[in-house]
């Protein structure tokens, strides 16, 4: 019989450490807590908007660097050019 792989979640030790009864029910049994899809919906959904959230701030941080950049430049060529 080929063996057969198996990763353990940290969501899986957190389980495991509140409920062993739970987690080998999960685990051992297929079986499944009610509201289980509905909870990993919401948190797919909350890190997706998270995400987004993530990379709207990384641009604007981008954004914030580059006009501080062009600033200094600007004014090194004001300097510059007035003597």
């Amino acid at each position: 019989m080929a063996e057969r792989k198996s990763y353990i979640r940290a969501s899986e030790i957190g389980t495991y450490a509140f409920c062993r009864r739970a987690w080998w029910l999960q685990r051992v049994a297929g079986l499944e807590a009610q509201g289980v899809r509905e909870r990993l919906e919401a948190g797919i959904t909350a890190h997706s908007i998270h995400g987004k959230q993530v990379k709207r701030v990384r641009s604007a941080r981008f954004i914030a660097y580059l006009c501080f950049f062009l600033a200094i430049v600007s004014l090194v060529l004001a300097v510059l050019l007035v003597h």
